[in-house]
């Protein structure tokens, strides 16, 4: 192993109670700017889910007592369990990461790290996933000799292309998002896919093919030995996509979605997204949450200005959107 995860959790603090009845068992990987969206996923869960049971696990790097106290709000209210862990990300410094991934993408490592021997079995999911729908069937899922559950991304072209980027004409039959991962834990473990991947993403001269990083490592790591599931569990969703006023834009969401997906730099608690009929779900399991009074973020960069600005534009704000593209013009020159 490239770390252990024991000496990288520097702090765990659980909110809640324990359930002595089966649960399944959630983890996310987070920095600050996806702590609204994580806690609200957790919410959505709950609220689509009432009888069942779950145990949730937030690796972050970054806690704060508005979080501490809202978390206490929420497990009480919903009666579920919680735990934070608090990361020191020194050790996985010296991974690559751009403008759309952080280092905190690679917490699910950590995650599949510390569990092992724990638990059997954990659902790793994007914080910037709502759930709208049962998640029971994937208590009772079997593994078989399988490492993961998994589900696929865009289409036969997309996966054709990874095929010819990653050198690898097997992924021509499906290349899966890593936004959800049910894993089996311990053949993730059998399989040394932790090192593997760390031993990949650390070399450097390989990592410059890796586009989606994690995501493309995992791909070639765990090729066939995943199970695909159905879309329902992984829909994507790209609220640029409403910008495209030239097209008649269909939502993938239906009503057999279970997961909705928000992929892209626009995100639902972003303040120029919330009135799309697509947030709409965000939106409504944020106001059952313990943060429905906290205000949705605002552009701060200049690439979140130029997205705002674009929206704004489209929503017939003009004077906002003017405002947000004069602001994106300052950043990009300072830069």
């Amino acid at each position: 192993m490239y770390f252990n995860a024991n000496d990288i959790i520097k702090k765990r603090i659980r909110f809640g109670i324990n359930h002595n009845v089966s649960q399944l068992n959630i983890a996310y990987g987070i920095d600050k700017n996806f702590l609204l969206g994580c806690t609200v996923s957790i919410t959505s869960i709950l609220l689509a889910n009432p009888n069942l049971n779950f145990s949730f696990h937030i690796f972050t790097n970054y806690i704060n007592k508005d979080l501490e106290k809202n978390l206490t709000l929420l497990v009480n209210k919903y009666i579920t369990n919680i735990t934070i862990y608090l990361v020191d990300d020194n050790n996985l410094s010296n991974l690559p990461v751009t403008k759309n991934w952080t280092i905190a993408t690679y917490f699910r490592f950590i995650v599949a790290d510390y569990f092992y021997e724990k638990i059997d079995k954990i659902l790793y999911l994007d914080a910037d996933i709502i759930c709208k729908g049962s998640l029971e069937e994937l208590f009772a899922l079997n593994f078989d000799d399988n490492i993961a559950f998994v589900v696929i991304e865009k289409d036969p072209i997309w996966w054709d292309n990874c095929a010819i980027r990653l050198n690898e004409n097997k992924l021509s039959s499906g290349y899966f998002n890593a936004g959800f991962l049910l894993i089996n834990l311990k053949k993730w473990k059998e399989h040394n896919v932790n090192s593997k991947a760390l031993e990949l993403l650390s070399d450097s001269k390989l990592s410059k093919k890796f586009t989606h990083l994690d995501q493309d490592v995992l791909n070639l790591l765990l090729l066939e030995k995943v199970k695909f599931l159905d879309r329902k569990y992984n829909q994507q969703v790209s609220i640029n996509y409403e910008l495209k006023s030239n097209i008649n834009f269909c939502s993938p969401i239906s009503n057999e979605t279970i997961l909705i997906h928000y992929i892209g730099p626009t995100k639902p608690w972003h303040n120029w997204a919330k009135d799309y009929k697509c947030s709409k779900y965000f939106i409504d399991a944020k106001s059952a949450s313990p943060w429905k009074a906290a205000p949705l973020l605002s552009a701060t960069t200049s690439k979140q200005m130029r997205y705002c600005a674009k929206h704004r534009l489209h929503q017939k704000k003009l004077f906002s959107g003017i405002i947000c593209y004069l602001i994106y013009c300052v950043k990009k020159i300072k830069i």
